[in-house]
């Protein structure tokens, strides 16, 4: 083959040429190809254009749908998870919940979510679902890297605490560490958020502040803030100066917030010095006392019995234009009645009441609790009317202050006449006001009553607390009402408060006094650790005296495994009551066959009872059942 002479000079120059081949590849990768990169990436551009230009349309034709589902089967494929978060976003914005939920469903079922799409979900919905759908909600993530990602933790547990499940959220917290979230400030601030509203919150708080320092986590001003709340909310006044002592150590500087809230730990023991020291201390840090410190300060003088000071300090809380609540009376108010003085304190309400200051009611509550204290029953009546006419409406938490008031006080009458005003009105009872009348009722040795009130209470969704529930089953006992104590035990049992162990001896005694001993034998079988042996003993005595013959064995079978051997005297009593009723011949052989295995044997005089009744078994067979057992004079009874 012939090569041209051009092409044969043009592949010596390529072939020993260097600067003739970096010129020919210069010139090649700056002409035609060139011309291809750019025809390519506009290509890539225009596609990317389009297919951004489309998301946009499907994104707003989502955004405006009033058929979401159809909308979602015909554009939902075109979207990211970003356009989808966005549209949550948007429904949000214009509080369409429905389509929010709707939405967020359609994404796990497809497969489009990511950490902010729980995130964002869960705070919009936060105050939608109650802490069960949370939980579920939280528990149906399968991703595990979302299920332990700190954003998403901290947006649950901090629903659980915003709706008072802080048992809950610990719960939720402990399992989150276990499955490898690694906690951080936000995590521990929200914890300790709720520890302010619950008992024995400042000892809760303290576990979880050791636990953040042993991760070696600081405390920041957040931190610090909650932790002061915790301590004024469990009055722990010490404590918060503490910890407002070294967050300035530490180089924090303290707010509002922090001052407010050591200055409401001093307000639980009146120490007006201190606080007077605090508010200086305040204001040389450049930090001017606004309307919470100056109603807290309020709180501290009313606490300490500075009466004429808390006047002084409400007048400048008015003329500041910090007074336009009802607060501060309320506080004054409150302080001056429980102190005996009721006609200064209604020269405050008339005052309030001049001056036109807006009141959700509360006001009405102290004045009607102080002159029903002060045995005003019909001062306490006037004003609950008073309130009625100008607010148009019979406030839940005035009657509950009402009912509270005349139940103290012993007026029947006036309780009655209060529960039928909210069965007039439509106005549902709340745990308050169930609690109030189960109160009452024991007082008045109303036992019956007390009762049915608690099981109305149980119907509403309110759980009674252990210490009611206690009495009353105890009351109710004294008077042979041993069924219904069963039925409040029983309440408290399968309810989610706690329970104390003593009190299923004392349902057990209850319970052998009225000899309803099936339900006796319930209680044995799921709670024997807490029972003492003699009172083990002394139901199974009664059991094998007068309870149901069927169950005997199962009883002394749970004996057994509960760790209380039973003695001879129960086996003969068992065996008597078996032959008194020759039809149950087979529960007695059942008996006989499992005790050796178990180390019991029937003692001589239960043999010969039973052998003189051999026919009823037949005597062979007889024989060898009572041959395999081993004849003792005495089983060791061990109680």
């Amino acid at each position: 083959m012939e090569l041209s002479s051009s092409a044969l000079s043009l592949g010596i120059a390529f072939s020993h040429s260097p600067i003739a081949s970096l010129a020919i590849s210069a010139s090649a990768s700056t002409s035609e190809p060139h011309t291809q990169t750019r025809t390519h990436r506009n290509a890539v551009k225009f596609r990317r254009s389009k297919s951004f230009s489309a998301r946009k349309t499907a994104t707003l034709e989502l955004q405006h749908a009033s058929d979401l589902a159809s909308v979602l089967a015909r554009v939902g494929e075109t979207l990211t998870v970003k356009d989808l978060n966005a549209a949550l976003y948007h429904f949000k914005n214009s509080n369409n919940f429905n389509h929010v939920s709707q939405l967020f469903s359609w994404m796990q079922e497809n497969d489009k979510l990511d950490v902010s799409s729980y995130s964002h979900y869960v705070r919009f919905m936060a105050n939608k679902f109650d802490a069960a759908k949370m939980l579920q909600l939280y528990h149906s993530i399968q991703d595990e890297s979302v299920k332990k990602n700190i954003i998403v933790c901290n947006s649950v547990l901090s629903c659980l605490i915003k709706k008072g499940k802080f048992a809950s959220a610990i719960e939720l917290f402990r399992q989150m560490k276990l499955d490898g979230l690694i906690p951080d400030p936000v995590t521990y601030s929200t914890l300790l958020a709720g520890c302010i509203k619950i008992e024995n919150g400042y000892t809760k708080g303290l576990e979880l502040i050791q636990e953040l320092q042993h991760n070696k986590l600081q405390m920041d001003g957040i931190i610090y803030g909650t932790i002061l709340a915790v301590c004024a909310s469990n009055s722990k006044w010490e404590e918060a100066e503490y910890y407002f002592n070294q967050m300035k150590d530490e180089g924090h500087s303290p707010n509002v917030y922090h001052y407010s809230s050591l200055l409401n730990a001093y307000s639980a023991c009146g120490n007006y010095k201190k606080a007077d020291m605090l508010i200086q201390d305040m204001k040389s840090e450049g930090l001017a006392p606004n309307k919470v410190i100056l109603t807290t300060l309020l709180k501290v003088y009313v606490k300490g019995g500075l009466f004429e000071k808390s006047r002084e300090l409400l007048a400048e809380l008015k003329s500041l234009g910090y007074a336009e609540d009802e607060m501060p009376y309320c506080i004054f108010m409150d302080g001056l009645a429980k102190a005996g003085q009721i006609h200064e304190a209604k020269l405050i309400f008339e005052e309030m009441m001049k001056n036109r200051v807006r009141s959700d009611g509360y006001a009405h509550s102290i004045m009607i609790s102080a002159f029903c204290r002060a045995k005003h029953f019909q001062e306490a009546k006037q004003l609950a009317k008073d309130f009625e006419t100008t607010s148009n409406k019979y406030d839940l938490v005035i009657l509950n202050t009402m009912l509270c008031a005349f139940c103290r006080a012993g007026e029947m009458e006036s309780v009655m006449e209060t529960l039928k005003k909210m069965d007039e009105l439509a106005i549902s009872p709340d745990y308050n006001t169930f609690h109030i009348l189960i109160k009452y009722f024991c007082k008045e040795k109303l036992y019956l009553l007390a009762y049915q009130t608690m099981k109305d209470m149980h119907s509403k969704g309110h759980q009674p607390v252990e210490e009611l529930c206690s009495s009353l089953i105890s009351h109710l006992g004294q008077v042979n009402a041993y069924s219904e104590a069963f039925s409040v035990y029983n309440l408290l049992k399968y309810s989610k408060r706690t329970m104390c162990k003593s009190l299923h001896e004392k349902i057990l005694h209850i319970l052998l006094a009225g000899q309803l001993l099936k339900d006796a034998y319930v209680v044995v079988k799921d709670n024997a650790t807490y029972i003492s042996h003699p009172t083990t003993k002394k139901f199974a005595i009664a059991f094998m005296k007068s309870g149901n013959i069927n169950f005997i064995n199962d009883v002394l079978k749970t004996l057994h495994d509960c760790g209380y051997k039973p003695d001879q005297d129960l086996f003969a009593m068992a065996v008597s009551r078996y032959l008194g009723q020759p039809e149950k011949k087979d529960l007695l052989l059942h008996l006989l066959q499992w005790m050796p295995g178990q180390g019991y044997a029937v003692n001589p005089s239960t043999r010969n009872l039973i052998l003189k009744n051999s026919q009823l078994f037949g005597r062979q067979l007889i024989a060898e059942v009572l041959s395999k057992q081993q004849v003792k004079v005495k089983t060791p009874n061990i109680d």
